[in-house]
């Protein structure tokens, strides 16, 4: 599922709202989850899982292409931590 297709599926069972408005609503969504994790904020949603950053030290690294050394610098990855009932139904059956 990719973000147009949310948006539908929401409009789609809510249609009292209008389309502009659950494209809004899913964006600033979104928005606020990259904001927060930016801040290196952790996100939590009960059931669902939590969002939050882990840092990668500077490291020396090798070109594939060349095999010669390079520096890699400290950075941020996003990370995401499945919550048990997203967990427990993705495994029943």
């Amino acid at each position: 599922m990719i973000k147009s297709e949310l948006i539908a599926l929401l409009a789609e069972k809510n249609p009292n709202l209008y389309l502009r408005d659950v494209e809004q609503i899913v964006t600033t969504i979104f928005d606020e989850i990259s904001d927060a994790m930016a801040r290196g904020d952790r996100v939590e949603l009960r059931g669902f899982g939590a969002f939050s950053t882990k840092e990668r030290a500077a490291r020396v690294g090798r070109n594939p292409r060349t095999g010669e050394a390079v520096q890699v610098e400290k950075k941020y990855v996003p990370y995401f931590k499945c919550g048990k009932e997203l967990r427990e139904r993705l495994n029943s059956k």
